[in-house]
């Protein structure tokens, strides 16, 4: 069995902790949780609201996925990680569905926790495979 590779993106945010933005092995790519953060831009502020930082995190996400040769069309699974679970569920859900093609969407999970990194409001994580 082959050990895993571990990939960092150029073009993805920088790591806000000790990891790699995806592991792979044999054919299944793991992405790190992105968080709303800009590329390139570490320090500036996060986008407000929950709509602005899920879009900012699927962007990101965007970015890990086309740094490795794949898109959201690979995307089998994706965990969903918020803040305020009873208030932001309903639109996180509106924006995170505008990214995938009707029809196809990744199996998911959703979980509300009492914090995120860089205070975040919203962390996305996905299981990719290559074809």
């Amino acid at each position: 069995m082959p050990l895993p590779v571990f990939h960092m993106v150029e073009s993805a945010p920088q790591p806000v902790a000790t990891f790699s933005h995806a592991s792979e092995i044999d054919g299944w790519v793991f992405l790190t949780g992105q968080m709303p953060t800009w590329p390139g831009e570490p320090d500036r502020a996060l986008p407000d609201g929950i709509e602005a930082q899920t879009r900012r995190v699927m962007d990101n996400l965007i970015l890990v996925l086309e740094g490795l040769g794949l898109s959201l069309k690979n995307v089998a699974q994706a965990r969903v990680y918020l803040t305020h679970f009873d208030r932001d569920y309903a639109t996180m859900n509106e924006t995170y569905k505008d990214y995938f093609e009707e029809g196809k969407l990744p199996a998911r999970t959703c979980i509300g926790v009492s914090g995120l990194a860089v205070g975040a409001l919203v962390e996305i994580d996905l299981v990719a495979k290559r074809p």
